[in-house]
């Protein structure tokens, strides 16, 4: 997956897989999660918003995850 750098004070990179629906998030603090079942639509919001960590917690955060790292 193709990370994307990204300005935040939560985020530090995104990465999207549209086949499998799975959002990879590295964030600031080292931590690396794999969120399933995130549509298009909640990937470009993401992406498109003014605070990424706000769009985050409000439409990202409760879909299941993984930590990978």
């Amino acid at each position: 997956m193709n990370l994307i750098p990204v300005v935040s004070s939560d985020l530090s990179e995104v990465g999207y897989n549209s086949s499998t629906q799975q959002l990879e998030i590295v964030f600031n603090s080292g931590g690396v999660y794999l969120y399933s079942g995130v549509t298009s639509d909640e990937y470009q919001g993401l992406m498109n918003a003014s605070s990424k960590g706000r769009y985050f917690h409000a439409f990202i955060k409760h879909h299941p995850y993984v930590r990978v790292n």
